[in-house]
């Protein structure tokens, strides 16, 4: 509901009695009061923002080079965002099918022009601003290994640089080759990268980016099944590569990301590391390869145990990266190693999985990093870029970074030194009982800021069990006593165990955020994260028996078109232990054994490290608001379906909820409906409705003086399955 007391100050109609100077004063009088509020509100030393935005422009995936998807323009303001109109509409199933997704691209605005890419293909889209028409396309002719590739509908778009006066789009595509574009024509570069030995493809403009990562890599120094073919890219034997998050171009440097299978779907040990590359801006040409598993002589190396580094893979960096062009270092996230259920195969902590890597851009080298999380086995992958703002803590001023999780922790760092903003504890953790597992015994939680959500730190307490009556409180106790409860690194159990309680049981506050990234303002220190609580007693485990277990989605097409060839062909051998039967939590009577948090906006100030304000979107679904043992009850509300997505403009949040995803039905509780709030506050101050449901996230520019504001939104129950809405003022 719209907070009419927060509306932005307007004279009223008795004003006029006070004729032109009594008005000229109590306007001044006003500005003066409004200017002296923001600047007690925000530091003076906070005020600088990476480059990116500047001139109305949105150069990065995130806006500016900190990924802070925000933007300093303000012709759109509280006053007049609900007079905002639908100026165009753009939709991406003009061009392929989206197979139920839409793509996460968030566009990016620079000299005069949108980019994004779309659907499973990736094609990059160069868009007319002003009009949403289609300037060019470019699409990568198709391969087997684009077919293979297990992440192709998940694109989060493309990135863009001048070099030598002119502007270039540089994409990563799913089929793991890096193309350099002319960001007015859309034609590959000429005299860029080198030649791609394929039918169709353009012999300048790209790079094969896979036999790069697969140089000096023990499994393919050792193959001997034939020569590299660039049509299959790494074997299937040896693993699979693709991408998810594009490229970031800094100080010259392209530097390029990696995806993979995800590791909760494996068994296989064996994968290619995700090595992050450089590749030369102007030229194509390589310049350095960060190994993510340190090799003999490395840093890091002695982290994993039992010789795994020269057969454990994966280790994606499947988040966007952010970079501070000034110290020339660039931020990457990364996830954990194959199998992320079970790590007996690779003991030790296993840097860099689970860690924010800070590198130089220019050699690759390593200037700091802090691993978040050590030998994961709970897919507590870091999904979202580090976000970077100055901030000034304590009166001395820091470059930082901020890092949020999965778990709803949040980190702070100095961005140029890797130290942390405030203490960070190693706390002991719950031990694996899988036999031959390995758990790390004590894992990092930051003391300040506080977690999203409390319930991260101590688990399913007396404080978050459901006690909406008297008699659910006692009968969700009576359930809970047959389980371990821990925090947020509770491991599986094996199916067959002698423990006096059925299963552990653990709780996180985070959510999966890869749907639903954090955003900050640079001007304010303020730093916003969207998410939900959730609790499970994780699945059982059981041996494998050495039988692989393959996900035919990605099995290898057979030549001549043929039936695909869904044959398990993934590697030599396979984790000894998987999950095999669900765990799962009983309900009562369908109602979950915690207060329910299932879609929550908090800000934080990051100068001081406090939570300013915390708040549901949305309202308590119908189910739970009607439930026949919760009638007459007064139930906070715990927020509505989806989750939240924003961006900060001006003195505005812009928010929406995400409700749908893929074939789920768009919630009649939920109205399609884009927010302004008040970034102090939180308050609704005004909206306007959405012609489909929000996605991912959104972006302004400012073009030929006038600002827009557009939306990703998808719904396959409506006429725009994937879709970008653009709005104005009349």
């Amino acid at each position: 509901m719209k907070n009419e007391k927060l509306r932005p100050f307007r004279p009223q109609p008795s004003l006029d009695r006070l004729g032109p100077a009594g008005r000229l004063l109590i306007t001044a009088a006003a500005a003066f009061v409004m200017t002296m509020t923001a600047l007690m509100a925000t530091p003076i030393a906070a005020l600088a923002q990476l480059p990116g935005t500047e001139n109305g422009e949105w150069r990065y995936l995130g806006g500016d080079a900190g990924h802070t998807r925000s933007s300093t323009l303000d012709q759109i303001n509280a006053g007049n965002f609900e007079d905002l109109e639908v100026d165009w509409i753009w939709k991406s199933d003009n061009f392929g099918p989206n197979l139920d997704y839409f793509s996460r691209s968030t566009p990016i605005y620079a000299d005069g022009l949108l980019y994004t890419v779309a659907t499973p293909r990736r094609q990059v889209i160069a868009i007319d601003p002003d009009t949403g028409e289609t300037i060019w396309a470019f699409r990568e002719p198709e391969t087997v290994r684009f077919l293979r590739s297990p992440r192709r509908s998940y694109g989060k778009g493309v990135a863009y640089a001048e070099v030598n006066g002119r502007g270039v789009i540089y994409i990563t595509t799913p089929g793991f080759f890096l193309w350099a574009l002319d960001a007015k024509t859309g034609r590959p570069l000429e005299d860029w990268g080198s030649p791609i030995p394929l039918d169709g493809f353009d012999q300048t403009g790209g790079v094969d980016l896979v036999p790069q990562l697969l140089d000096g890599w023990g499994q393919w120094e050792r193959w001997d099944e034939g020569p590299y073919d660039p049509n299959y890219g790494v074997p299937r034997e040896l693993g699979m590569v693709t991408s998810s998050a594009p490229p970031i171009v800094v100080n010259g440097v392209v530097v390029v990301l990696v995806g993979h299978q995800p590791s909760y779907g494996q068994t296989r040990i064996e994968n290619i590391p995700g090595d992050i590359m450089g590749y030369d801006a102007a030229t194509g040409e390589f310049l350095w390869k960060f190994h993510v598993i340190p090799r003999p002589g490395e840093f890091g190396h002695e982290t994993w145990l039992n010789d795994a580094w020269e057969w454990s893979g994966d280790m994606s960096s499947w988040a966007p990266a952010s970079a501070d062009p000034e110290l020339g270092l660039v931020y990457i996230v990364t996830n954990a190693s194959t199998v992320q259920s079970y790590t007996g195969h690779r003991p030790g902590d296993n840097l860099f999985g689970g860690s924010l890597l800070a590198l130089d851009v220019q050699t690759g080298e390593r200037v700091w990093h802090y691993q978040i999380h050590r030998s994961d086995q709970w897919n507590y992958d870091l999904p979202t870029a580090p976000i970077l703002m100055d901030l000034t803590v304590d009166g001395v001023d820091i470059p930082a970074v901020i890092q949020n999780t999965k778990q709803g922790l949040v980190f702070a760092f100095n961005r140029a030194t890797g130290e942390p903003i405030w203490p960070i504890e190693d706390r002991e953790v719950m031990q694996t009982q899988v036999p031959g597992n390995y758990t790390s015994p004590r894992q990092p939680y930051p003391t300040r800021p506080e977690p999203v959500d409390r319930i991260v730190i101590d688990g399913l307490t007396d404080e978050f069990v459901i006690d909406y009556t008297p008699e659910l409180f006692a009968e969700a106790k009576i359930i809970l006593s047959q389980y371990n409860i821990g925090g947020l690194y509770v491991p599986s159990l094996p199916y067959e165990h002698e423990n006096n309680f059925l299963n552990n049981l653990g709780c996180q506050g985070g959510g999966n955020i890869i749907y639903h990234p954090p955003v900050a303002d640079p001007t304010t220190g303020m730093f916003f994260a969207s998410h939900q609580r959730s609790c499970s007693a994780p699945g059982f485990m059981e041996p494998t028996g050495g039988v692989d277990r393959d996900n035919p989605n990605y099995a290898v097409p057979a030549a001549n078109g043929a039936t695909p060839n869904y044959t398990p062909t993934t590697g030599t051998t396979v984790a000894a232990w998987a999950p095999g039967r669900f765990g799962g939590l009983p309900t009562i009577d369908g109602l979950r054994l915690w207060k329910p948090m299932e879609n929550q906006l908090t800000a934080y100030q990051m100068n001081t490290g406090d939570k300013s304000w915390s708040l549901p979107v949305g309202q308590t679904s119908e189910r739970i608001q009607t439930h026949e043992r919760l009638q007459g009850v007064d139930i906070p509300n715990s927020g509505g379906a989806g989750w939240s997505i924003q961006m900060v403009m001006g003195d505005l949040l812009v928010q929406a909820r995400a409700l749908s995803w893929g074939t789920t039905q768009v919630r009649p509780d939920a109205p399609l409906e884009l927010h302004a709030r008040d970034k102090y506050t939180g308050e609704i101050l005004g909206s306007i409705p959405l012609p489909a449901p929000a996605q991912y996230g959104m972006m302004t520019y400012m073009h030929e003086g006038k600002q827009y504001v557009v939306v990703q939104i998808g719904s396959v129950q409506t006429e725009f399955p994937g879709a970008l809405v653009a709005y104005t003022l009349p």
